[in-house]
């Protein structure tokens, strides 16, 4: 599957960049050796920041800066990792869903990068992130409609599927053995994607029993 950034939005944020990792694994339950390092990290956090601090992080304030530049408010769709942490510094916690979930969440939150990990099996063709058109929308984990107009989103043959906000219920991740792209989306270069993808990558053969991930920086 290729992967690629349109030529509008390298434009629109030149800081554009993805990690990609692709593996198989088996999407179970969390082991509790997983849950423990996943609630210490939300421990450590909830000290390190405050509500208002939150959108200082690095990363978190460059892909608030690229939805103002696309046309979208980033204080009424907040990005991923942004909307988590609030919630950790608020106290509110995260859900336990699955193992590949916890790991994604857990890169997410200690990063400051929003991630998307999709099912292969749910997509088709090439994918490409690009800006949506105005009044898009697709049903969301959780949700009925997600607005995804302007915010820039992940395309493949069949449509929109993924974005830094909320993603779609095709490529969601369910239990069993799965192929499946975690996407690691940056909005201040690809300089820093590196190490937190070796991160995931470590996470994925620990706690997930992965044996290989093969990775790509675009």
């Amino acid at each position: 599957m290729n992967i690629t950034i349109s030529q509008e939005l390298r434009t629109l944020c030149p800081g554009a960049a993805l990690g990609i990792l692709h593996y198989s694994v088996e999407v179970s339950p969390s082991s509790p050796e997983l849950l423990a390092a996943f609630e210490g990290a939300l421990a450590e956090l909830a000290g390190q920041y405050r509500l208002e601090t939150v959108a200082q992080n690095p990363h978190i304030a460059a892909i608030r800066k690229a939805y103002k530049a696309l046309g979208k408010n980033p204080h009424e769709y907040r990005n991923a990792a942004e909307a988590m942490l609030r919630r950790v510094v608020k106290g509110s916690g995260l859900y336990h869903i699955n193992n590949v979930v916890e790991v994604n969440n857990f890169i997410s939150v200690s990063s400051g990068y929003s991630i998307g990990s999709y099912d292969a099996s749910g997509l088709r063709g090439d994918v490409q992130l690009r800006r949506a058109e105005e009044g898009a929308h697709y049903a969301g984990i959780g949700k009925e409609s997600v607005n995804i107009g302007f915010l820039p989103v992940l395309y493949d043959a069949e449509g929109p599927f993924g974005n830094p906000t909320s993603d779609s219920r095709r490529a969601m991740i369910q239990p069993g053995p799965r192929e499946v792209y975690s996407i690691l989306y940056s909005f201040d270069g690809p300089e820093g994607l590196g190490p937190w993808m070796d991160r995931f990558s470590e996470m994925l053969c620990r706690y997930c029993g992965v044996s290989g991930v093969q990775t790509q920086i675009l």
